[in-house]
C-alpha cells in the first residue's frame, strides 16, 4: 500500500493474507516501518514477504528495538553488525529466528536494499509471547533491604540475578553482608560493573576488587546481571559475558544474612552509609535464589523492607541522542537571530573513544574568522582562526576519550569568552574579538558536508566519531526528532535517536586476524583505526534508517499462542487477586479498541475504573479583560473509542462537578440563557446545563432536586447571588453525558465576583460483560443469536462451570462449513471447524476434571494460518491450516449457545462473559425470554473463595462476590491489608469481651453471645510485632475469676506465654527457644491451646509444644494491648513488666474471632477504649507507613470542605470577608468545645478516645478552601473521614 510521506502505513494481519502490504511513496534510504506491540514483548522471530501481486520486496534490512519509542538499539547477532537477508520474490516467506529473544515494545525495520526493478514493499509478521516482570524504580535515595532468617545455614550455592537500566554511570546495585562484617559489593563505576570484597563498609573504603566486567552500561538499556557462588567459585555474568573468580579465604564459609539493593544500608536501616553511591534507575526481576524480592516488596512482605520513594514502575526521561558514525557525518543547524547581539550560549554532551574530533564550527561576521570547538589529545580546545592564523586558543579538560558522557558549555558576552567541561571552571578569556556569527552562517556539529553547495564549512581536524545529546542553543534544547524528519536543519550519515557506540574492546576482538592476539594487533594498529570496517558497516546501514518525515507505525499481530496483553476490565484483575494499581485494560479483546492504562481502585466493595484528566484540582477562575467568559478543556489520556467503550461496558459511571461561587451565577440571566454550561458525552460532546444527578436539560443543581437550596426561588445555590462563598457540587451520573470535556463559565466579571471549579476524574464500576451469564438447567435448552461472521478471523472467549461431564458450548453451521466448541469429556475441550478442507479439531486435555463446578476459561482462535485453543492456564493447543486450501468460513445458520435445536443433550451449567471477535453477547437478556435458561449464575464463591485471605469469608453477590473481613484481623478488598499501629509506653487498648452481668449468666447463655465461637477450654492467638524493648507486654487476657493469659518479651528477648487458668495455683510460664526477638524486626507469633496442650510458632521456626497442668474453662472478660493499667493478681515482676507498657508496632492482632487493634483503629464501639496515643502505621514497611493511602484515588465528595469562609482558596482566591470569617471561626470553635465537654460527661468511658479523635479530625490542608460546613458559609457538606490517630 502506498502512503504519503509523514502518514501512517497499514500493516496486513499476517502473511499470505491476500492483497496489501507496506510500500512508502518514496523508495529511498530514508524510510522505515515502526511497529508498536502495545507492551513489552518477548520477540523470538520475524518473517517478511513482498507486497502482494507486485514486484516490490526487500532484499536486506536492519532491525532495531526500543522500550519507549526512543533510544533505539540495533539488533546484533553474535556481536556483529550487518543486514538481515530479505526476499527474492513477492510471494515466498523468509523467517529470521533471533538467536536470543529480544524484550521490547517497539520494533523498527529499516530497508537497506530492495528489488531494483520494483519498489520497497513488505508484509511483516512478528513472533513472540507475552513478557511479564516485576519492576522497581530507585531515585537515588530509595533502597530495598532483604534480611534472611537468623537460622539460615551455609549452603554451597547462592545466586542473585537481576536486570537493570540507568542513565547514571555510577551507583551501588547490591550490597550483600554476612557474618564478621564481611560483605560483597556490586556497583557501577564509570559504566562498568565492579565486584568488591569489603570488611567494615562504614569506613568508606572500596575494599578488594575481585572482578570488573562490562562497559557503557549507563546506556539506558536493560542489562542482565547474575552473581553466583558455587562452592569456592564466584561467577559474575553481565549480559553474555561471564568471569569467574576464586572466593577469598575469608568467605569460604560465609553466607548472606542482609542483602541491600540500590544502596549500602546501615544496621538501623535509617540512612545509607554511602549516599553518594546510591543506584538511580530501574531494576527488574530481582531474584535471590528463586525468591523474587520486588514481588515480595509489592506484597508488603515482612521479609523485605522498602526505604524511600521506591516505585513499582519504570519511568525514564527521554534524551534523544545522535551518533556520528564516520568522517562524513555532520549535523547542520541555523544560528539564532539573537546571537547577532554578541551574546552566545551553546551546550552539549558527548561521548567518544577517539582522542580527536570536531565538535562544532561556525563562521563569524565580516569574515572575522571561524570558530572551532574540538577534541585534541583527549582535551577540549576552542580556537578562533582567520586565514590559517590562530587569533585565540583555549583548552580545558583531560581524558575525554574514555567513553563517558561529558558536558560542554560555550558562552560569550561582553568581550568575555568561556568554555567549560563537566561544569568545572574551565578556561576563560577576555578578548576583543566579538563572537558574532554571520547572519547567514550555519552551525556544523561533528564535521562538514562533502558537497558544500555554497556553504562555508572547513574542518582542519578529523571528523567526530561518537555520540552527542542535549544540544542547547541559548538554553533551549534542540529537537533532534524535527531534524530527523527534515523540519529543521540538515544532516548526513547520522544515527538519530540512539547512541550507537559500543565497547571498543569487544569490537576489537571481532577484528583480530586469526593467529594473533588483541595485544599483538594493538601494538601495530591505532585503536580508532582497528575496526574501520565495522564502523563503515554501521554508517552504510544506518544512514538508510534516517527519514525526512515518514514514520510508519502499525500494531503487528503476534503469534496466535500469545496471551492477550490486557484483561477487559478492573473487575477481572480483582478476581485474579490483584490489588489497587495501574493496569492495562482491553475492553473489546481482539476488537479495534486498543488497550488503555487506567487506575483500578479495589479498596471498596465496588471495583472502580478511574481515568484522570489534565486538571482534577480545585482551580480558581482567572478573570481576563479580553473575554467575557472563561473556557477550560479537559484532556484524557485515553482515546475517544477507549473512553466510550469503558462507559458503555460499565454499569455505573460518575464524575464530580463542583462550582464554588461568590456573586457568580450559573443560570439566572434575564433571557433564560445560562451563564455557564459544560460539554460532555461521546465524540465532541453536547452542551449540558444540568449540574448534578438531575435530568439533562433540567438546568437544576443538587439542591434543586433535594429542595434545599439557599433561596427556594432558585434551583442552584449560586443563583441566589449572595456576597458569600457557596457552592453547587454533585456527581454527574448520566452515562450518556460523560465524560466532561469542557467547561464555560460566564458570570465572572461583575465587581466582587469570584469563582472556582473542579471536575473530578471519570469513575466507573460494574463490568456488564464480565458478569453477563446464563444458567442452563435443562438439557434441551439453548440460546440463539444471529449468524457469527468470522470469515477470516474468529476469536471466541468465555467462562463456564458445570457438574456435567459433557455438553455443547457453541455451534454455528453453514452449508458445509461449521464451527463448534464442546466439552467432550470431563477433562477435554474440543474446538472443531470446517472451512471446506474437511473437519479439523483442536483439543486441550486437563489432568484435573473440568466439571468441578468452578469457573474455567476458554479461548478459541482461528485465522488463515492456524487455529488455537487455550483452557485456563494449560498450554495452548495449536494446529496449522493447510498450506493450499480454502480460508473463508462461510456460515448461514443461527448461532446456538448451550445446545442446538437438533441435539437432545445440551450443556448443563453456567456460561459467562461470552465474546465473539471483541463483541459481548448479552446472554442475560436472551435468557429472560427463553424457557429452561435463567439469567445470571449463582455460586461464585466456589471459584473465588480462596481470594479471601486471613480468615476472611466469601459472601455471594448477584454479580460476583465480596470478602467479609469482620472476623479477620486484616482489612481491604481481600482481607489482605494489615491493620497495625505504633504504640508508646502509655498506650493501652482495652477490649471488653463480657460485661460483669454477662459473666454471671450460666454457661449456656455464654454461647448465645456474639462471640460464642471462643472456645472456653482453648484459645487461638495470632499477632505480629516489631520492637527493640525488653521486657515488653504484647497481649493480656483476663477473666472475672483471677485467671489470665499474657504474652510478653522477657528481659532475655525471648517470648513468654504465662497462663494462670486456676485461681488457686501458680502461673505457668512457657518460654520459647527462639532468641533475639527485640531486634527491631517484624516477627509473627501464633499460639493455640486446646485443653492442656499449647502449640507455639514464631516466624518460620519449628513449632514448639507445651503442656499446662490446669484444664479448666477460661471465661474471658477483656483483652488488653500495650500497657496493662491494673496489675491486680499479677506477680511483682510481671506487674512491673505489664505496667511499663509497649513501645513499637503491633499488627494483625487476633484472639479467636476478636480483633481488638482493628476495632480500635477502624471500628471503635462501646467495647473498646484507648488510653494514650496509637497511630496507624505499617509494621512491615516503616518508611512507607502511608503508602496505601497515597495510592488511593479520592473524590472531593469524599473529602468535605470545612473551612472558614475568609481564608484563601488554594492560596490564590482573595476574600474580602476575612473579618467576618474570623468571627465565624471563633463561634464555631466555641460551639465545638462546648459539644466536646458535653460529650465527655455523657460518655465518660470513651473520654480519652474521643478527645484524641477530635484532635485527629482537624485536616491540615483545610485552610486551602474558603468554604465552611456551617450555615454562615451558605453551604452544607457531610462526609466521613478515616482517622488513624486515637
Amino acid at each position: 500500500m502506498s502512503t504519503d510521506t509523514g502518514s501512517m502505513a497499514d500493516l496486513t494481519p499476517g502473511l499470505n493474507a491476500g492483497a496489501g502490504g507496506w510500500s512508502p511513496l518514496w523508495s529511498d534510504k530514508y524510510q522505515w516501518l515502526e511497529v508498536d506491540l502495545q507492551r513489552r514483548t518477548q520477540i523470538t522471530a520475524v518473517a517478511t514477504q513482498g507486497r502482494y501481486g507486485s514486484s516490490d520486496w526487500l532484499t536486506s534490512y536492519l532491525l532495531m528495538f526500543s522500550d519507549t519509542g526512543h533510544n533505539w538499539r540495533q539488533h546484533r547477532q553474535e556481536d556483529s553488525l550487518g543486514a538481515f537477508p530479505g526476499n527474492s520474490n513477492a510471494d515466498s516467506v523468509v523467517q529470521y529466528k533471533l538467536d536470543q529473544p529480544v524484550i521490547a515494545r517497539y520494533l523498527r525495520l529499516i530497508p537497506l536494499d530492495w528489488n531494483p526493478t520494483g519498489r520497497i514493499g513488505l508484509r511483516l509478521e512478528i513472533y513472540g509471547c507475552r513478557y511479564t516482570s516485576e519492576v522497581a524504580r530507585f531515585d537515588g535515595r530509595s533502597s530495598l533491604v532483604y534480611r534472611l532468617s537468623a537460622r539460615t545455614s551455609w549452603t554451597a550455592r547462592e545466586s542473585i540475578s537481576l536486570n537493570f537500566k540507568t542513565l547514571r554511570n555510577s551507583g551501588t546495585l547490591l550490597h550483600a553482608k554476612g557474618q564478621r562484617d564481611h560483605s560483597l559489593n556490586l556497583a557501577l563505576e564509570r559504566g562498568k560493573l565492579l565486584l568488591h570484597h569489603q570488611q567494615d563498609v562504614s569506613s568508606g573504603s572500596g575494599g578488594k576488587l575481585l572482578v570488573s566486567l562490562g562497559s557503557l552500561l549507563d546506556d539506558q538499556h536493560w542489562h542482565h546481571v547474575k552473581l553466583e557462588r558455587l562452592g569456592s567459585q564466584l561467577n559474575l555474568t553481565v549480559d553474555k559475558n561471564m568471569q569467574q573468580v576464586h572466593v577469598p579465604a575469608e568467605l569460604s564459609h560465609w553466607h548472606i544474612h542482609t542483602l541491600s539493593v540500590a544502596a549500602v544500608q546501615s544496621h538501623g536501616l535509617q540512612t545509607p552509609i554511602l549516599p553518594n553511591r546510591n543506584f538511580h534507575g530501574c531494576l527488574e526481576n530481582l531474584l535471590y535464589n528463586d525468591l523474587n524480592l520486588i514481588k515480595l516488596a509489592k506484597q508488603s512482605s515482612p521479609l523485605v523492607t522498602a526505604l524511600g520513594n521506591m516505585t513499582f514502575s519504570c519511568s525514564e526521561p527521554v534524551f534523544v541522542a545522535v551518533t556520528f558514525t564516520d568522517s562524513q557525518s555532520f549535523l547542520q543547524l541555523p544560528v539564532l537571530a539573537s546571537w547577532l547581539s554578541g551574546v552566545v550560549s551553546i551546550a552539549l554532551q558527548f561521548r567518544t573513544w577517539n582522542k580527536a574530533g570536531l565538535l562544532l564550527t561556525f563562521d563569524l561576521q565580516q569574515q572575522e574568522g571561524s570558530v572551532f570547538l574540538y577534541v585534541s589529545e583527549a582535551r577540549l580546545r576552542l580556537q578562533i582562526s582567520k586565514e590559517g592564523t590562530s587569533l585565540l586558543e583555549l583548552s580545558t579538560g583531560a581524558g575525554l576519550n574514555d567513553g563517558q558522557w561529558h558536558s560542554v558549555e560555550l558562552n560569550s558576552m561582553e568581550n568575555r569568552l568561556s568554555v567549560t567541561v563537566d561544569r568545572d571552571e574551565g578556561a576563560t578569556a577576555h578578548t576583543s574579538i566579538p563572537l558574532l556569527p554571520a547572519a547567514d552562517s550555519q552551525l556544523f556539529f561533528g564535521g562538514c558536508p562533502a558537497q558544500r553547495g555554497g556553504l562555508s564549512c572547513r574542518n582542519p581536524i578529523q571528523g567526530f566519531q561518537g555520540c552527542m545529546r542535549l544540544l542547547k542553543l541559548d538554553g533551549q534544547t534542540v529537537d533532534l526528532i524535527k531534524v530527523q524528519e527534515r523540519w529543521l536543519g540538515n544532516y548526513s550519515d547520522l544515527q538519530i535517536d540512539m547512541c550507537g557506540i559500543i565497547d571498543r574492546t569487544d569490537v576489537m576482538k571481532t577484528c583480530v586476524p586469526p593467529g594473533e592476539t588483541l595485544e599483538d594487533v594493538l601494538k601495530k594498529t591505532e585503536p580508532s583505526r582497528l575496526c574501520d570496517s565495522v564502523c563503515r558497516v554501521t554508517a552504510n546501514t544506518e544512514e538508510d534508517a534516517l527519514s525526512p518525515g515518514e514514520t510508519s507505525t502499525a500494531t503487528a499481530p503476534t503469534a496466535a499462542t500469545e496471551e492477550p496483553p490486557a484483561t477487559a476490565s478492573c473487575e477481572i484483575y480483582k478476581h485474579k487477586g490483584d490489588t489497587s494499581g495501574h493496569f492495562y485494560i482491553d475492553v473489546d479483546g481482539s476488537g479495534p479498541v486498543k488497550p488503555q492504562l487506567v487506575y483500578c481502585n479495589m479498596t471498596e466493595d465496588q471495583t472502580w475504573i478511574i481515568i484522570q484528566h489534565n486538571n482534577t484540582e480545585l482551580t480558581p477562575v482567572q478573570v481576563s479583560a479580553d473575554t467575557n467568559q472563561h473556557f477550560v478543556n479537559f484532556l484524557y489520556p485515553s482515546e475517544e473509542k477507549q473512553l466510550s467503550a469503558v462507559i458503555s461496558q460499565s454499569e455505573h459511571c460518575e464524575q464530580e462537578l463542583s462550582y464554588h461561587c461568590r456573586k457568580s451565577r450559573l443560570s439566572n440571566s434575564l433571557d433564560g440563557t445560562p451563564f455557564s454550561w459544560w460539554v460532555g458525552g461521546p465524540a465532541s460532546g453536547q452542551i449540558q446545563n444540568f449540574w448534578g444527578r438531575t435530568l439533562p436539560g433540567s438546568r437544576q443543581c443538587a439542591c434543586g432536586l433535594q429542595d434545599n437550596c439557599l433561596d427556594s426561588s432558585f434551583y442552584c445555590n449560586c443563583d441566589a447571588d449572595y456576597d458569600l462563598w457557596t457552592e453547587d457540587s454533585d456527581l454527574l451520573t448520566h452515562k450518556e453525558s460523560l465524560p466532561v470535556r469542557s467547561l464555560v463559565l460566564g458570570d465572572i466579571h461583575r465587581p466582587g465576583s469570584e469563582a472556582a471549579y473542579r471536575v473530578g476524574a471519570l469513575r466507573c464500576h460494574g463490568d456488564k460483560n464480565f458478569w453477563n451469564a446464563a444458567f442452563f438447567d435443562e438439557e434441551t435448552s439453548y440460546l440463539h443469536f444471529p449468524t457469527f461472521h468470522g470469515e477470516l478471523n474468529a476469536d471466541i472467549s468465555y467462562l463456564f462451570k458445570t457438574t456435567s461431564s459433557s455438553g455443547l458450548f457453541l455451534e454455528n453451521l453453514g452449508i458445509k462449513d461449521f464451527i463448534r466448541i464442546e466439552l467432550r469429556s470431563s477433562t477435554e475441550v474440543v474446538f472443531s471447524f470446517d472451512v471446506g478442507n474437511g473437519p479439523l479439531e483442536v483439543k486441550v486435555r486437563s489432568d484435573l476434571p473440568l466439571n468441578d463446578n468452578r469457573w474455567h476459561s476458554v479461548r478459541a482462535e482461528r485465522n488463515v494460518k492456524e487455529a488455537s485453543l487455550r483452557v485456563d492456564d494449560l498450554p495452548a493447543a495449536v494446529r496449522e491450516a493447510p498450506a493450499d486450501g480454502f480460508i473463508h468460513l462461510q456460515l448461514n445458520s443461527q448461532l446456538f449457545i448451550g445446545g442446538t435445536a437438533s441435539r437432545q443433550k445440551g450443556f448443563l451449567g453456567c456460561i459467562r462473559s461470552l465474546q465473539l471477535n471483541g463483541v459481548t453477547l448479552d446472554l442475560e437478556e436472551r435468557a429472560r425470554i427463553t424457557p429452561g435458561v435463567r439469567p445470571g449464575c449463582p455460586g461464585h464463591c466456589s471459584s473465588y473463595a480462596a481470594l479471601c485471605q486471613n480468615q476472611g469469608r466469601c459472601v455471594e453477590r448477584a454479580s460476583g462476590f465480596s470478602c467479609d473481613c469482620s472476623h479477620s484481623a486484616y482489612t481491604g478488598a481481600f482481607c489482605h491489608e494489615e491493620v497495625s499501629g505504633s504504640f508508646e509506653p502509655t498506650t493501652s487498648i482495652t477490649y471488653i469481651v463480657k460485661e460483669p452481668y454477662e459473666a454471671s449468666k450460666n454457661s449456656s447463655s455464654l454461647h448465645s453471645s456474639i462471640y460464642s465461637d471462643i472456645t472456653l477450654r482453648g484459645d487461638d492467638v495470632s499477632l505480629s510485632f516489631r520492637t527493640s524493648q525488653s521486657p515488653a507486654p504484647l497481649l493480656y487476657v483476663s477473666s472475672f475469676y483471677r485467671q489470665y493469659l499474657i504474652l510478653l518479651i522477657n528481659k532475655h528477648e525471648e517470648l513468654e506465654v504465662r497462663y494462670k487458668l486456676h485461681s488457686n495455683r501458680d502461673e505457668e510460664v512457657l518460654s520459647s527457644r527462639v532468641m533475639n526477638l527485640a531486634d527491631g524486626r517484624l516477627h509473627t507469633v501464633t499460639i493455640r491451646r486446646q485443653a492442656n496442650t499449647v502449640a507455639m510458632q514464631i516466624d518460620q521456626n519449628a513449632r514448639e509444644e507445651f503442656n499446662v497442668t490446669a484444664d479448666v474453662e477460661f471465661n474471658v472478660r477483656s483483652i488488653i494491648l500495650g500497657r496493662v493499667p491494673e496489675s491486680e493478681g499479677l506477680s511483682a515482676d510481671l506487674a512491673g513488666s505489664a505496667s511499663a507498657g509497649f513501645t513499637g508496632c503491633l499488627s494483625a492482632v487476633r484472639f479467636g474471632s476478636i480483633c481488638p487493634l482493628k476495632a480500635a483503629l477502624l471500628r471503635p464501639d462501646g467495647r473498646v477504649s484507648v488510653a494514650g496515643a496509637v497511630v496507624g502505621s505499617s509494621c512491615a514497611a516503616p518508611a512507607q507507613a502511608d503508602s496505601y493511602a497515597a495510592e488511593t484515588t479520592h473524590s472531593l465528595s469524599d473529602q468535605p470542605l470545612s473551612v472558614d469562609p475568609g481564608q484563601p482558596l488554594v492560596n490564590t482566591i482573595r476574600s474580602d470577608s476575612a473579618l467576618v470569617g474570623g468571627v465565624i471561626a471563633v463561634v464555631i470553635f466555641i460551639v465545638a468545645c462546648a459539644a466536646a465537654i458535653l460529650a465527655r460527661f455523657i460518655c465518660i468511658r470513651k473520654e480519652t478516645y474521643r478527645n484524641q479523635e477530635v484532635k485527629a479530625a482537624q485536616p491540615g490542608d483545610g485552610r486551602a478552601f474558603p468554604f465552611s460546613g456551617q450555615p454562615d458559609s451558605l453551604s452544607v457538606q457531610s462526609g466521613n473521614q478515616k482517622e488513624f490517630f486515637i
